[in-house]
């Protein structure tokens, strides 16, 4: 093909830095993403053979695309601030932990506390989340494909959680003021956490969540809104059987 009739990706991947992992040790790529500084033409680069190691490409803090090859361990793309990291498998414990900004997509699962204490950017899982999605989020926003595990967003404080399924037992206990939106059913909900009403700009912000996550087919009118109840913000005895 003719390098002119190339889209941006590909001749963005046909430019990519090649990181073996199979060849060279977990460090010399972190290091190597991390010396990289602003206006750096390295923009695009593909990880093969992660074979399931921690913290695959963390603390990136530059507009990079990074494309891993397979399924990662704990913490991938942890305290991510601009990077694009894109999982073509599926991610243990932690992924995106702490972000801050960018994205990270997720093409299989991702196992417990997917974007715990994010901050900001967008965290894609196209399969489904375990337990504990989203605890403690503070900005972060989230969409699932599938169906999240119990006591996920568990003290979320900001940010939205989208999710196409079905949520655990004890959905948004102890919440602040995140917003959870589910399509399927809801097992249980959490301390302080009920349903609330879907109002038109909700409808509006999830139908664009939606979009920048790649889902077809889902209106946004077919979610549910839940948050806190705003009782356990101030201990209050009359509440007490709340805690």
């Amino acid at each position: 093909m003719p390098a002119n009739t190339m889209s941006k990706a590909e001749r963005d991947q046909s430019h990519a830095r090649v990181f073996d992992l199979s060849q060279h040790p977990l460090r010399e790529l972190n290091q190597a993403l991390h010396k990289l500084t602003p206006g750096s033409n390295e923009t695009a680069w593909e990880v093969l053979h992660p074979m399931g190691s921690h913290s695959v490409a963390v603390g990136v803090d530059q507009p990079v695309s990074i494309d891993v090859r397979g399924s990662v361990g704990y913490y991938c793309g942890g305290m991510n601030d601009g990077g694009a990291i894109t999982v073509h498998g599926s991610a243990g414990p932690g992924v995106a932990e702490n972000m801050m900004s960018g994205s990270i997509v997720i093409k299989g699962d991702a196992s417990q506390y997917a974007g715990a204490t994010g901050r900001g950017g967008l965290l894609v899982i196209e399969g489904n989340a375990s337990s504990r999605c989203g605890i403690s989020m503070k900005g972060i926003d989230i969409v699932v494909h599938g169906n999240i595990g119990h006591m996920s967003a568990f003290m979320a404080q900001s940010g939205n959680l989208v999710v196409l399924g079905d949520a655990g037992d004890a959905l948004g206990d102890s919440i602040y003021e995140a917003r959870l939106f589910v399509r399927g059913k809801v097992e249980s909900l959490g301390a302080d956490c009920i349903a609330k009403e879907m109002r038109p700009e909700h409808i509006e912000l999830v139908q664009g969540l939606l979009d920048k996550a790649g889902v077809t087919g889902v209106k946004a009118s077919e979610f549910k809104r839940y948050g806190s109840a705003r009782k356990l913000y101030n201990f209050n005895i009359d509440n007490a059987d709340a805690y």
